[in-house]
């Protein structure tokens, strides 16, 4: 087997841009599952990354947190000359924040028991009718319309913001400032949804961007969290302010993390989902039908466009000691990619995997990560997902597209940022 994969295969997958042709990433990525399913790709300005497309090595890879760490190396593709700029702002910490997602053993473990309980399946499920409420207004913003929106505008990047931000304690009035941010965080290449002023050319751009957010993020957050320490709410900002982690607060640099990994990934992952769940379902009228015939299959729907979506595509794990994987000697410091994406488009794990399908009856999708970082918000995700098409579905009489859909150019967190589409309702 092969060790190298060739730069000019692999070199794609760190564009951002590739990941806005519809499908271009999916061809590279199976090509490397099959000729290069675990092989170093040395892409000019990064270091060396381990190429893991397999969906087993996914799983075994986020299984063995004790071995392969999330805070030694930036713990998403970043260039040299960006991380070393994250660095002179942190003051040697290769990441910007510092949330759950960037954090190990008994740090990550009791920073993430201070929500843990609030988004565990039994609180969720008595926040339904909450969620539920705001799914009909966003199903109303679709009836109103005339029959023609951005889906993905209008309905799918706002209806999650809401739940969520609702949940945190952020007002309304303050919520398209969260979606800017996020935006601005997430899609910083995008000609579209960058923040003004960027250049995806420069190589350090990714650093200076995510500076200005967390400097955003802060003034708002630290204000925030000095108003739930002097009157607490019923709400996660809460939690986050008057945590003790070690008998003391959150250090301002983890409090500020903590929130913007709510006010982004968050909401973000859920929109980009609901965003491609539409998508298929304008191209494929036979899922309406089979789902308005049988609405037990929205479950089956919901975890296929999870699948399907796939709206995180990568994190990278550092090996913090020497380790085998798949047969690989894999050395201490070695930085190894996570493909989701490819993970979700297993051969071996998934039958027909570029067929979206509501027969799947093993779906082990890895959309929300594996081990102990499994994402927190996943059962909140499930159930917005649930409530929208629950209240939608039978209100469709048909949709399909009204003109092109656009992806995001992301090659981290991404999705549909444009689903014109028309319906037609009961």
């Amino acid at each position: 087997m092969p060790n190298r994969i060739p730069t000019e295969l692999a070199a794609p997958l760190f564009n951002p841009a590739t990941f806005s042709v519809r499908g271009a990433a999916d061809d590279i990525l199976c090509r490397i599952r099959s000729e290069y399913p675990l092989c170093v790709a040395e892409i000019p300005g990064f270091d060396p990354h381990w190429i893991v497309s397999r969906h087993a090595d996914v799983i075994e890879v986020g299984s063995r947190n004790d071995v392969f760490a999330s805070a030694v190396n930036s713990a998403t593709l970043i260039t040299q000359a960006g991380e070393e700029l994250v660095k002179q702002f942190t003051h040697g910490d290769p990441n910007l924040f510092h949330s759950l997602v960037q954090m190990d053993g008994d740090e990550h473990r009791k920073h993430r028991a201070l929500t843990a309980e609030f988004f565990n399946p039994k609180n969720v499920r008595n926040l339904e009718q909450r969620v539920r409420r705001t799914a009909r207004k966003h199903v109303d913003t679709l009836l109103a319309s005339g029959g023609q929106l951005d889906w993905a505008k209008d309905v799918a990047a706002r209806f999650p913001l809401e739940v969520v931000m609702d949940l945190v304690g952020v007002p309304p009035e303050d919520h398209p400032k969260m979606l800017r941010l996020t935006q601005w965080l997430f899609s910083w290449a995008d000609p579209d949804l960058a923040r003004p002023g960027t250049d995806p050319a420069d190589p350090e751009q990714q650093a200076k961007s995510w500076k200005i957010i967390f400097d955003e993020f802060s003034e708002y957050y630290l204000d925030l969290m000095r108003a739930r320490r002097e009157r607490p709410r019923d709400d996660v900002a809460s939690l986050i302010a008057n945590g003790q982690i070690d008998d003391g607060p959150l250090s301002d640099w983890n409090t500020v993390s903590y929130f913007a990994i709510l006010a982004t990934a968050g909401h973000d992952s859920s929109a980009h989902t609901i965003a491609t769940s539409m998508w298929q379902l304008a191209e494929n009228p036979h899922l309406l039908r089979e789902l308005q015939d049988d609405p037990r299959k929205i479950t089956q729907f919901i975890n296929e466009s999870i699948r399907w979506a796939t709206p995180v595509k990568h994190f990278v794990r550092t090996a913090i000691e020497e380790t085998e994987l798949a047969g690989r000697k894999i050395a201490k410091g070695d930085r190894l990619y996570l493909s989701y994406l490819s993970a979700n488009r297993d051969e071996t794990e998934f039958p027909n995997p570029f067929e979206f399908s509501l027969g799947r009856a093993v779906n082990r999708q890895v959309s929300f990560g594996f081990g102990a970082h499994l994402c927190l918000g996943q059962h909140l995700a499930r159930l917005e997902m649930r409530c929208l098409w629950e209240e939608l579905l039978p209100k469709l009489k048909s949709v399909s597209m009204a003109g092109e859909g656009k992806l995001i150019h992301s090659e981290f967190v991404s999705g549909p940022k444009s689903v014109p589409i028309q319906v037609e309702t009961v």
